[in-house]
């Protein structure tokens, strides 16, 4: 298998999540800013979506969107469990990944299309400068909404780290770097991330894949 990395939020939670797993697997970079994601080579060959990161498989099928790859990877590795072991486990990890991701990490990954990112996101994408300041304002309202649903913790699913804890920490520690920090003083979230971000896959994740 071939993972194909980039400097980017999606890359770099998969990256977390390989590291968590114990997992070694070759790599490649792909230079998104230059834009060599969205070449005619990319597109053909790897992902016509023009979005990293991807997976080629030993038969040369290839695996795209950081989900799909995590779920797939955790059925060819199972141990650690970072979705679950059980079906109930695998369904609250699920759960919390959903609302993850449809209610925060979307509105700060479009918020920076739209915004810090404009210039080189402009010639790819349909983009709605307008609406930046108010995707800004949701992925805060929803950060709040979620911590009030966190349990008794220490991670999202409780005792379990998983790879929802994974994909809120990496979009959070993005938005703090694109003028989108959150609220520290949130009883339940600041807490969590800092024990997160003291996890050696929170630091490691920084790193390429392919410069490990």
């Amino acid at each position: 298998m071939l993972i194909h990395d980039a400097i980017s939020p999606a890359p770099r939670c998969l990256r977390m999540f390989v590291l968590e797993k114990g997992l070694q697997l070759p790599a490649v970079t792909v230079d998104v800013m230059r834009g060599e994601n969205r070449e005619p080579a990319w597109l053909v060959a790897v992902n016509p979506a023009g979005q990293t990161p991807a997976l080629r498989l030993d038969d040369g099928t290839v695996l795209a969107e950081a989900v799909a790859i995590a779920e797939y990877l955790e059925e060819l590795h199972p141990a650690p469990a970072l979705i679950g072991r059980t079906p109930e486990q695998r369904a609250q990890t699920r759960q919390w990944w959903r609302r993850v991701e449809l209610n925060v990490t979307e509105f700060i990954h479009n918020a920076f299309h739209y915004a810090e990112g404009l210039p080189r996101f402009t010639p790819r994408i349909p983009v709605a400068p307008e609406a930046a300041a108010g995707l800004k304002r949701v992925a805060q309202d929803r950060l709040a909404w979620l911590d009030g649903l966190f349990g008794a913790g220490p991670w999202l699913c409780g005792e379990r780290f998983t790879a929802a804890d994974i994909w809120l920490y990496v979009w959070l520690d993005f938005g703090a770097g694109v003028n989108q920090p959150f609220d520290r003083m949130l009883p339940n979230i600041g807490p969590w991330f800092t024990r997160v971000a003291a996890r050696p896959s929170a630091s490691a994740s920084r790193e390429l894949l392919a410069g490990a």
